[in-house]
């Protein structure tokens, strides 16, 4: 983790914690934060996901692919 840039190591950081995460297609994902990958890839549980229509989904587990995302909070 020596080289990795300030964004990959915030996320790292944020292992455990309670995050949200906007896709480019509009789905909101908000769950805890299991397992962040240097790609930016990760793994939310316990998630909530807002869907562009208004629905909302629980989920137990997701994987998140880091190019599929708009932003994290």
């Amino acid at each position: 983790m020596a080289n990795l840039g300030v964004p990959t190591k915030l996320l790292h950081e944020s292992l455990g914690h309670v995050i949200t995460v906007e896709l480019k297609t509009g789905q909101v994902y908000r769950g805890k934060l299991f397992d962040a990958e240097d790609s930016l890839s990760i793994s939310l549980t316990q998630c909530t996901v807002t869907h562009r229509d208004g629905r909302v989904t629980q989920l137990d587990q997701v994987y998140i692919r880091g190019p599929s995302v708009r932003f994290y909070v």
